[in-house]
């Protein structure tokens, strides 16, 4: 296991520093005056049988369900069932706490969460609050980009990291699968595939906090 600790230097989000055991993985720095006490898996140390299979998808139903989708689609884990619009309707329209009780219900046995980072996802309300539950349960936390990802045709410019905006949270690591062409044009089956070739082995690298 690799253990980070202490205070991390002060830097601007969009900074990032390359982590050691992987050189697809970011680890952004926490927020000023913050101190981090967090575990990150090292995967040359873990045997498969470990590898996280069941994940909890945290991600920004409107802007990037399709790419969502398309994760699922690689089969390599096992999510949570992904609700249709009018079901997620109607899950919010019996209130927070009805929000909170599936959150809770659908992330209570899974060995992983998986923040599925689009152009928006650190803005929304409800992908905070799984992040900061999923670091208060002491679950593995990661994230992923999907920006890249092909959504009825288009890509999108990457988001901010969602991370740094819940004051709890320590160091967790970023993955970006995103590859360009030689004209530096995002290539989204490149992405694609880059995504699918990693996503089982990242979702073991997640950051967990110790105490």
């Amino acid at each position: 296991m690799l253990e980070v600790g202490g205070v991390f230097g002060q830097a601007g989000r969009d900074e990032q520093q390359s982590a050691e055991f992987d050189p697809a993985v970011n680890i952004l720095p926490p927020q000023r005056n913050r101190t981090a006490r967090v575990v990150v898996n090292d995967v040359s140390s873990l045997k498969a049988d470990r590898m996280a299979k069941t994940v909890f998808y945290s991600f920004h139903y409107e802007q990037d369900v399709h790419r969502v989708q398309l994760v699922r689609n690689i089969n390599a884990l096992e999510g949570q069932p992904l609700l249709n619009s009018q079901e997620w309707e109607e899950v919010r329209r019996r209130g927070d706490q009805a929000i909170k009780d599936w959150i809770h219900d659908q992330m209570a046995y899974k060995k992983a969460v998986i923040v599925l980072i689009g152009k928006y996802t650190a803005s929304r309300p409800w992908v905070l609050y799984e992040i900061e539950k999923a670091w208060a349960d002491k679950k593995p936390l990661l994230g992923i980009r999907i920006h890249a990802l092909s959504s009825l045709g288009s890509v999108d410019t990457a988001g901010s990291d969602p991370f740094g905006k819940v004051a709890s949270v320590g160091a967790v690591p970023i993955f970006d699968p995103t590859t360009r062409d030689w004209a530096g044009k995002i290539d989204s089956k490149a992405t694609y595939k880059k995504l699918s070739d990693n996503l089982e082995r990242w979702s073991s690298q997640g950051a967990t906090r110790l105490s």
